[in-house]
């Protein structure tokens, strides 16, 4: 069976190393210290110039919970046309409930904004408070895949809940394992889920080089440095292809 690599990507410049170490989708977010939050339009723009592989952006106006107000609502509206007239493949977004189901009509309301463009559900489904009514929910709006870690905080650990996904799924929409996943366990998840499309953040630290340095001034999270960042590493998604395409050999 045919294997698919989305790499997770928290800037263009990540999104450009995914696609040359051999991803072949990307998921364009940025703030990942919140989980991934919407792109600029500069962004998606500069990606859209660089990339040959599909692009999916992340629409999501905050971090935290998914419940959203009507102006957070009206804001994923907007996020959702600039995705499409800058010119990406498909969004991502979920919206629940108070009570922890899908919310149905504001998700079929951003689904038709989206046409024609793919649209993913993310990990909101992992919160939702019942997975299987939550999947018949997504697959009866027309959701193309689902983004899951079985509900866990491994896609590993939440691997039995996400092999009935798919069985439940039973082709009608994908359902694409994520979080936790790296190369070194890539295999094992392969064999534990039996899904044909994995999401995997690979990276690494890039050194600043900034030559002054004020260690006293925090413009972020006091636990995270201002001299360097995280970026995709080339090198961790060629071993992830690598393990992928052995695994379509064997």
């Amino acid at each position: 069976m045919m294997k698919l690599l989305e790499a997770c990507v928290n800037s263009a410049v990540s999104a450009v190393n995914a696609q040359t170490g051999g991803a072949q989708r990307v998921e364009l977010c940025e703030n990942m210290t919140e989980g991934g939050c919407t792109p600029s339009a500069g962004t998606i723009r500069f990606a859209r110039q660089k990339l040959n592989i599909p692009i999916m952006v992340m629409i999501r106006p905050r971090g935290a919970d998914f419940l959203y107000s009507d102006d957070e609502f009206e804001i994923m509206k907007l996020d959702i046309r600039m995705a499409k007239d800058l010119g990406a493949d498909g969004v991502v977004f979920g919206i629940l409930t108070p009570d922890g189901s899908i919310d149905v009509p504001r998700v079929r309301q951003l689904l038709e904004l989206s046409r024609p463009m793919q649209v993913t559900c993310h990990r909101a489904f992992d919160m939702s408070a019942d997975p299987y009514k939550a999947l018949d929910d997504l697959i009866s709006l027309g959701i193309d895949r689902v983004l899951t870690s079985g509900q866990s905080d491994c896609a590993l650990t939440g691997a039995p809940l996400i092999r009935k996904l798919i069985a439940q799924a039973a082709g009608r929409i994908i359902i694409m394992p994520g979080h936790g996943i790296k190369e070194h366990n890539l295999e094992e998840a392969i064999r534990l889920t039996g899904a044909s499309e994995f999401h995997m953040y690979l990276t690494k630290q890039v050194p600043g080089t900034m030559k002054f340095m004020r260690e006293d001034v925090k413009m972020g999270k006091p636990d995270l440095s201002e001299y360097g960042h995280e970026a995709v590493d080339v090198k961790r998604i060629k071993q992830a292809r690598e393990i992928m395409n052995k695994g379509m050999q064997d």
